[in-house]
């Protein structure tokens, strides 16, 4: 079962927890079936890495889709040691042929990971789109090309 995941990046950190529970809920709602799990992320901080951590802990691999050669250095520096322990974990790591990172690199890296799984996990609030490339523009885009998608927003879940 190959899953992809999109969500926000500035959840409320006393909120951590529950979301990644849901998370950790709707995967192990869909890979009850005893397939292997193979978990498509950016590992942008926030859901991506949360996502990422919960399928390494349920034994499966993650696949990395990078979007632009510098997105490492976009992330804040204490938020690089989290992304380096993930990205030394992946099974597979592929950089998108972008020099910068911003909005174009985001959706060409959202498309690459959709086109690449069978399902995608959305830590999403609701709101509308704000533009291409977030993740209500992911959900959209998911649901129009027929990826089945489940909404993890539990009760205490906030963005900053």
């Amino acid at each position: 079962m190959r899953v992809g995941i999109t969500g926000h990046s500035n959840l409320v950190p006393d909120c951590v927890d529950v979301v990644r529970e849901g998370i950790r809920a709707a995967l192990e709602a869909e890979a009850a079936g005893g397939s292997s799990l193979v978990g498509v992320t950016c590992l942008a901080p926030g859901a991506d890495q949360l996502f990422a951590r919960v399928v390494l802990e349920l034994g499966g691999r993650v696949e990395v889709v990078l979007p632009a050669m510098d997105y490492r250095d976009k992330l804040k520096p204490e938020k690089r040691p989290a992304y380096d322990e993930l990205l030394a974990q992946a099974h597979v790591v592929s950089v998108l042929p972008n020099e910068l990172s911003g909005r174009h690199a985001y959706v060409m890296a959202n498309e690459r990971m959709l086109a690449s799984v069978e399902l995608l996990i959305a830590v999403w609030d609701g709101r509308p789109p704000d533009g291409r490339g977030g993740t209500a523009d992911v959900v959209e885009t998911a649901r129009a090309s027929g990826v089945p998608v489940v909404v993890v927003w539990p009760d205490g879940a906030r963005r900053e």
